[in-house]
């Protein structure tokens, strides 16, 4: 079970392997804010409160726009976090604007 929290609405969604945080709250229809889904605009920024082992390595991409301390605390791109495996995961948009 995924939880995700947008700018106005948690839902909570079924896992489903190989897709990004970012795909999970659009399908459900959560306000998570985004521009490019590539990585690049970092507006999809989110803190996953649970379960970030259940999600793939940070990205170059994270790597450029997060950097070490924003990755150690736990934030993750929305649109590069991809789910590897079935679990637990809450996770809260936390766009910089």
């Amino acid at each position: 079970m995924i939880t995700l929290t947008g700018r106005t609405l948690t839902k909570s969604v079924d896992v489903q392997i190989g897709k990004s945080l970012l795909r999970h709250a659009q399908e459900a229809e959560v306000d998570w804010q985004f521009n490019c889904s590539r990585g690049t605009c970092a507006r999809c920024r989110c803190i996953v409160q649970e379960g970030a082992d259940l999600l793939s390595e940070s990205s170059d991409a994270e790597w450029d726009r997060l950097g070490p301390d924003e990755l150690d605390a736990g934030y993750r791109l929305g649109c590069q976090a991809l789910v590897e495996r079935d679990g637990v995961i809450k996770a809260v948009n936390k766009t910089y604007f």
